[in-house]
């Protein structure tokens, strides 16, 4: 029996930034008491996937200024400038380079974050509120019983045990195979980045140019070689003696590289004509063309940024198809390589003038407000959006640290890599009886020793959902149109059954499908957000009714 006198109980699942944020904004909101367990199946909680230590190579930067990692119990800038400078210099951080606007080493802000999930379990301690930390154990399924949610856990040492909550957070993050090498030669994942450090130097096929590539290309190219990094002068690779043969491929539908960060303000500044209000009004409205009427304002306002480049590309005019064609058509039309030149010139000259582009700061922004619309399309429109329009807004949201562009033109001007582009009729075939993978295009194949798939998390189906039990039950759904499980906008399942108003899912990979942009810190900042005060309304709520339960016993 749960006693109306103990306090109401949440289990949190994974313990990345998503709870750390999450966990953050439930303390920042309520000063009632709980009892909080976290489950983590890794030995040290607080890290998170995209930071943790074998799995990322110290090489690897994160894909985020400094000044745009919200604050948790301190900013990551005073947390640097606190730090000894040995610990920095361990980190691969010049101490007397500390900028708002910096790129840091994923490692770094793996340690970031651990301290800060100490400090918030030491706040919340402090406050009376009870903090278990479950390390090394795995929660296998989850059972929705009549007002609690039990949890079935696998501990690495132990037996198995059963355990039941009030509310549970299910923030479980990306899901990567443990081994990424699933036949020889051919890799899932380049993660974790020690499984590359086996990998020979020979042709490499890396499916993907953005980040997750990039961090393929450098684990390997820090695998058998080094980069000469010097301050003022532009960065050099060298090869290890025997390692010649390295000859990496990166490979993309367009055959483009991802763009160097540029300078903008932060926070953002509200957009005038595509706002939050303006999009939801056309939500609220049901039409059917909720797509084309939402691109309709997009048009607006980027035509109001900029009306030089709403000339220059004749918006005016572009359907929603023909948009991402005219967006890309200088940059296909160059070098890969020359073009990276010449953006990563043109980005250095504006931070140091602290020069806005504002076509580019418009789609910037823009692209969080039509997200907005993405769970309210049909699956036409859905594909359309996905096919159309999420293409130009990654490439503005997922431009990388400057240090990266360097990387990429040190290992082309060495002759160790290049890009190509894959078109629309293109195969992989992972089954020819070679190691690693063939690549066809037009009828013809190219074959790759080594292929490693580096597109990024992609959106898992419902019946991959960890947690079996839930989908039998009906507490969890399949999403329509989509990939993934339907959430509400507390992110509870959208389901009838009782328990999912006792369950949020904040797991990336199954809610990505409607969810097209949560990936990264500052999601994990705002799903947080939204999950922590809902939990401090619902442990208010369940507080107050056993109070009056109590008065009432009286």
């Amino acid at each position: 029996m749960h006693s109306a006198r103990m306090p109401s109980t949440i289990a949190f699942v994974g313990a990345g930034p998503t709870t750390i944020y999450t966990l953050c904004a439930f303390l920042n909101q309520t000063s009632r008491p709980a009892g909080i367990t976290i489950f983590e199946e890794q030995p040290r909680v607080g890290l998170g996937t995209p930071y943790r230590p074998g799995w990322n190579d110290p090489a690897m930067l994160s894909n985020i200024a400094s000044i745009e990692i919200p604050s948790i119990e301190e900013t990551l800038i005073d947390w640097l400038e606190r730090q000894p400078r040995a610990r920095l210099v361990r980190l691969g951080i010049d101490p007397d380079e500390i900028d708002d606007h910096a790129f840091y080493p994923r490692l770094a802000l793996g340690e970031f974050f651990l301290d800060q999930f100490d400090r918030l379990i030491a706040r919340a301690r402090g406050r009376g509120v009870g903090i278990t930390i479950a390390a090394r154990c795995r929660v296998t399924d989850i059972v929705a019983g009549p007002d609690r949610l039990r949890l079935l856990a696998t501990p690495t040492e132990g037996a198995p045990y059963e355990q039941s909550f009030d509310h549970v957070v299910l923030a479980t993050g990306h899901q990567w195979p443990e081994e990424p090498e699933v036949r020889p030669g051919y890799f899932l994942s380049p993660w974790p980045a020690t499984a590359l450090q086996r990998v020979p130097a020979t042709r490499i096929g890396i499916r993907g140019s953005s980040l997750t590539a990039i961090d393929a290309v450098v684990a390997l190219a820090c695998a058998h070689g080094t980069f000469i990094e010097t301050y003022g002068a532009a960065v050099v690779y060298r090869i290890n003696p025997g390692a010649e043969a390295l000859r990496m491929t990166m490979m993309s539908r367009k055959g483009l590289l991802p763009e160097a960060d540029f300078y903008h303000p932060v926070p953002y500044e509200p957009l005038t004509i595509c706002t939050p209000e303006a999009i939801t009004r056309l939500i609220e409205q049901g039409c059917d063309a909720l797509l084309d009427r939402a691109y309709a304002l997009f048009k607006e306002e980027l035509a109001h940024a900029d009306p030089d480049y709403a000339a220059q590309v004749g918006l005016d005019k572009l359907a929603l198809e023909d948009f991402p064609d005219r967006y890309f058509a200088e940059r296909a039309a160059v070098d890969p390589f020359s073009w990276a030149e010449r953006n990563l010139a043109e980005a250095r000259a504006n931070f140091d003038k602290r020069i806005t582009i504002p076509w580019r700061y418009a789609i910037l922004r823009m692209h969080e407000v039509l997200a907005l619309i993405v769970p309210h399309l049909d699956e036409d429109a859905l594909g359309r959006f996905n096919h159309d329009l999420k293409p130009i807004f990654v490439d503005e949201y997922a431009t990388v640290p400057h240090l990266s562009i360097e990387r990429l033109l040190a290992l082309h001007r060495a002759g160790h890599l290049d890009v190509i582009a894959l078109g629309e009729r293109y195969r992989v075939d992972t089954h020819g009886g070679k190691a690693g993978a063939a690549l066809i295009i037009d009828g013809e194949r190219r074959h790759f020793p080594v292929f490693i798939e580096a597109t990024g998390q992609r959106p898992l189906a419902a019946d991959a959902f960890p947690f079996p039990t839930l989908l039998d039950q009906g507490v969890v759904l399949d999403a329509e149109g989509s990939k993934g499980i339907a959430i509400d906008q507390d992110f509870h399942p959208a389901s009838d059954a009782p328990a999912a108003r006792r369950l949020h899912c904040l797991s990336i990979p199954f809610i990505l499908g409607r969810h097209p942009f949560i990936q990264g810190i500052t999601s994990s900042h705002e799903m947080g957000g939204i999950v922590g005060a809902s939990l401090a309304r619902a442990i208010e709520l369940e507080d107050c009714a056993r109070a009056d339960g109590k008065e009432a016993a009286k």
